[in-house]
């Protein structure tokens, strides 16, 4: 189970309360966020934004902030990087700050190291194709979808499902073969509406047909 603990980043560091404004604002544009964790000591203070150091002069140090207004966010080590990615999405933070079951600070989580996180573990790193499927919630069996892909030898790298009423679903497929001609065929003799599909080889076609289009019209 991937927790928050496993992927804190060490190499960004936590603003203390003797930093400035002008100190935090340069912080965030070294690291390219626009959160930052506030501790005094190994205490987790909050969590700082571009707008709280707009607030204040540049000059003031951030113990002059008004700390109950500071962004009180926080993962424990301990939780499940879902519920990390739950929050951070939820209250819109770039990062978010890990602590101890005592509350004391252990270092902090990026959007980006989390994105990353989310494209390893649902295979979108990996080549393939995608195929999008609309049924409602009754005929839902992965079983029986997976059963019909493996027939013509094509494997479930990854898969999502995304309700779209109460009574309608979207199952997002992440498949390991560009050509999905049988795939499709199969799933709809069984009655599955394949609402989308995306092959990576026709995606590159379009950028290299849009590429050679500019170039001749620059040509010109």
């Amino acid at each position: 189970m991937m927790t928050a603990r496993e992927l804190i980043a060490h190499d960004i560091p936590a603003l203390t309360v003797e930093h400035t404004g002008r100190d935090a604002f340069h912080f965030l544009g070294d690291f390219h966020v626009k959160h930052l964790p506030v501790v005094d000591g190994q205490r987790l203070i909050g969590v700082v934004s571009e707008e709280d150091i707009f607030n204040h002069r540049l000059g003031d140090p951030i113990s002059e902030y008004d700390f109950s207004l500071m962004r009180q966010f926080a993962a424990r080590e301990d939780d499940h990087i879902f519920e990390v990615m739950r929050s951070m999405g939820n209250h819109r933070l770039t990062v978010m700050p890990v602590v101890n079951a005592e509350g004391l600070y252990l270092g902090l989580i990026t959007q980006n190291d989390l994105l990353r996180y989310f494209a390893e573990l649902s295979s979108l790193t990996q080549h393939g194709a995608v195929l999008v499927l609309e049924m409602p919630f009754r005929d839902y069996s992965m079983a029986t979808i997976s059963r019909l892909v493996e027939e013509e030898d094509v494997r479930i790298l990854g898969a999502f499902i995304t309700a779209q009423t109460d009574d309608t679903l979207q199952l997002t497929l992440k498949l390991n073969r560009h050509d999905l001609g049988g795939v499709i065929s199969a799933l709809e003799r069984h009655g599955y509406f394949v609402r989308q599909s995306f092959s990576e080889v026709e995606h590159s076609d379009i950028l290299r047909e849009r590429y050679d289009s500019l170039m001749n019209y620059l040509n010109i």
